[in-house]
């Protein structure tokens, strides 16, 4: 098992699989079959208690779509800094995040160099009542005019992703033993966070410093995370205590799911908060490029997160305000 702060790169594309991450197909429990949405509830339930990560096929998302994402994104990172530089914001903001914005090592307490990506950073369209809420949650999305594109299909794809995630929240419940509306009725307006993360090789940023990753080892810290990635040799690593550090499995038709702080907390420790990490640019494959799409569930602004209690929860934390959570959360990562 390799120190969380140093990369680990015995295990490569080809290396070991962990058998803790299933992969689930949602069309049977989409469709109703009673036989069927009990074992993937069992399944789901099984993963989330060791590893917090899930595979999930059968969802609709046109792999089109998640394509023409990455090209018009691409032409927007590919540009000088300097063109870039007016989109620049801070975590928890809409717009670009360079290099050197993020470290996400330090919600974990460690001083790592800062994170090796950009991002592009978008949330919810839709105003909030509250003005207060409204001043701290909400900012029209700024969609760069040098992607033409981007914005209609990333609005698009949110919306599939809002549908998907009330899928995956009513099968989170069910794997619980709850009412199907358990999670989703405290998700009517959500602050939710969508990250286009790119990863250039080392023939464009230099070799790593030591301890620094593309990601740096952490938890997300709200609900539910849906991943669309690629794979690489610079690419996704898993934690568990069976395993330590390993490959996440990969399935370019699947997207990756993993639970955050939030819902290990909501469901008293009973799953746990997926732990991962994106390893650093390859030295032997320095041209390597990746590109992550990632939506980040979130609630509604206000709702309050109590565990679930015995004998489906383990830990009685304190209740906590979602929000008030969250942006504690996402100021630990900033790079100041």
């Amino acid at each position: 098992m390799s120190d969380a702060s140093t990369p680990d790169h015995s295990i490569g594309p080809g290396g070991p699989r962990t058998p803790r991450i299933p992969t689930v197909d949602l069309r049977p429990w989409v469709s109703g079959d009673p036989v069927a949405r009990e074992e993937i509830a069992r399944t789901v339930d099984a993963a989330l208690r060791t590893a917090g990560f899930l595979l999930v096929t059968g969802h609709g998302v046109d792999p089109a779509l998640r394509a023409d994402i990455r090209e018009a994104a691409r032409a927007f990172f590919r540009l000088p800094a300097e063109v870039k530089q007016p989109y620049a914001v801070k975590v928890g903001g809409r717009g670009w995040l360079g290099p050197g914005a993020e470290a996400n090592g330090y919600s974990e307490g460690t001083e790592t160099p800062p994170d090796l990506k950009e991002s592009l950073s978008f949330a919810t369209h839709e105003p909030f009542d509250d003005p207060a809420t409204n001043a701290e949650w909400y900012a029209p999305n700024v969609w760069p005019s040098e992607a033409p594109g981007l914005r209609a299909l990333c609005e698009e794809y949110l919306a599939r992703m809002a549908e998907l995630e009330n899928h995956l929240l009513e099968l989170l419940g069910a794997s619980l033993g709850l009412e199907a509306d358990f999670f989703t009725r405290h998700m009517s307006h959500p602050t939710f966070g969508f990250n286009i993360n790119w990863y250039p090789g080392t023939e464009a940023i230099g070799e790593p410093e030591e301890g620094q990753f593309r990601i740096g080892p952490h938890t997300d810290f709200g609900t539910v995370t849906i991943l669309d990635r690629q794979a690489g040799k610079g690419g996704l690593q898993v934690y568990t205590d069976e395993g330590g550090w390993e490959d996440a499995p990969f399935d370019p038709e699947a997207f990756t799911i993993n639970i955050g702080d939030l819902m290990a907390r909501w469901t008293g420790d009973r799953w746990r908060s997926g732990r991962h990490r994106v390893l650093p640019p390859p030295a032997d494959a320095p041209a390597e490029e990746l590109m992550s799409l990632v939506y980040f569930g979130e609630c509604t602004p206000g709702t309050v997160v109590e565990s679930v209690p015995a004998p489906v929860g383990r830990v009685a934390h304190e209740p906590v305000d979602s929000h008030t959570y969250l942006r504690a959360k996402l100021d630990s990562i900033t790079v100041v």
